[in-house]
């Protein structure tokens, strides 16, 4: 059995915790609205015929890894199979930190047609959404990504903000729900409970990433996350005003959660699956629980940006990550929902103790009390990670 990852530096890592404060900052740098673009206005070349070359940019620990090295490096068995598969080399960067941060990072090239030095990158629903609205990501060929079409999960397979999967293919999916420690306090089983028992004032994490915490407030005030009103969005932004206010909730983190939870500094939190499932393998005491309002369901997508000259070459990858096999060497590593059919099946020979694991591999009865949060265009985006930042003190 190959070992899994700790929980030291989960998908979520730790400049995470920096969106807060670059949310709206990045959003509105130089105060410049960004330039949308189309694909007859800005152009790609795609050179993958002549060139074996791919640049990918993905988030730390979310690709898997073993302690051997390649040429001084640690060895990424999956990506290095797929290398020599194909004869592509890849360069590989763990650059991905934070959304917002990394929307920064890009934005002054792919708001101007300009290379991006990238031709694949993982980003979250609502910024991949951002990006695919602002007309700044290359349409895919679905000829080229068979596996893709065949093996993505029904339930990811048509999103509002890209309903053919025309441009975003799922990496890794996940869940938000909420996480105790049972040594600490009782069940939690809604999020209501999450912020309004008293014996769990000042000892509840909420995430600072704005769609996450914001989804949870809109269910308790009766919205759809999916789809709500400004008025609604009013109504939640006053339940957490008055959570944050009353001193139920400690603080508001990226997944620096994941310590305090496992030493009992807080008795309960908003949590991702991922961490969770990380947490468990040494700690019996973490509980992750599906509250009885619903829980969030999120990917993280691979997106290949406008003037990437690797195109195919990101496709072939794309097709390789959805065999069923790799999925499961993948899944058995970064401990996330794999959104590939029939990895279930494969995971029997990798790592047999995953193979019934809901945080791995959900079930329907668990998917269906799932949703995702709407996407926003930028403009609204910016109105709403600012009332957001300033409700919770950012």
């Amino acid at each position: 059995m190959r070992p899994r990852r700790t929980p030291v530096l989960g998908r979520r890592a730790v400049l995470r915790g920096l969106g807060v404060g670059l949310g709206a900052g990045a959003l509105a740098a130089c105060g410049i609205p960004p330039a949308r673009q189309s694909a007859d206005k800005c152009i790609s070349t795609d050179q993958s015929g002549t060139q074996k070359l791919l640049n990918f940019s993905n988030w730390p620990s979310y690709m898997d890894e073993s302690e051997e090295k390649v040429n001084g490096k640690t060895a990424l068995p999956t990506l290095d199979a797929f290398q020599k598969q194909t004869g592509i080399r890849v360069t590989y960067t763990a650059d991905v930190n934070d959304n917002s941060e990394f929307y920064a990072k890009v934005r002054d090239q792919l708001g101007t047609c300009q290379p991006s030095g990238r031709d694949l990158f993982v980003l979250t629903d609502w910024m991949a959404a951002r990006m695919v609205s602002l007309g700044w990501i290359q349409k895919l060929d679905h000829a080229k990504t068979p596996n893709v079409d065949k093996y993505l999960l029904k339930q990811l397979k048509s999103p509002s903000w890209d309903p053919n999967r025309d441009y975003s293919v799922p990496w890794q999916s996940g869940l938000t729900g909420i996480a105790y420690n049972e040594k600490v306090t009782g069940k939690v089983g809604s999020w209501a409970d999450l912020i309004g028992r008293s014996e769990l004032k000042g000892r509840v994490t909420l995430l600072s990433e704005m769609p996450d915490t914001m989804a949870i407030m809109l269910r308790l005030v009766g919205a759809d996350p999916g789809k709500f009103n400004d008025a609604e969005w009013s109504k939640a932004l006053e339940k957490l005003e008055s959570s944050v206010g009353s001193g139920q909730i400690r603080r508001f983190t990226g997944n620096d959660y994941v310590q305090d939870l496992n030493d009992g500094n807080i008795a309960a939190c908003m949590a991702w699956s991922g961490d969770v499932l990380a947490l468990q393998a040494d700690n019996a005491d973490i509980k992750f629980v599906v509250p009885e309002e619903g829980l969030n369901l999120w990917s993280d997508n691979m997106l290949v940006p406008n003037k990437a000259t690797h195109k195919a070459n990101a496709e072939a990858l794309m097709n390789y990550y959805y065999d069923p096999e790799v999925a499961a060497e993948l899944a058995a590593w970064v401990n996330y929902i794999c959104p590939v059919e029939g990895a279930r099946q494969a995971m029997e020979k990798i790592d047999p103790e995953l193979v019934d694991n809901p945080l791995v591999f959900p079930d329907q009865a668990m998917l269906s009390k799932t949703s995702s949060f709407m996407p926003l265009d930028t403009a609204k985006a910016k109105l709403y990670e600012t009332d957001f930042n300033l409700a919770i003190g950012g």
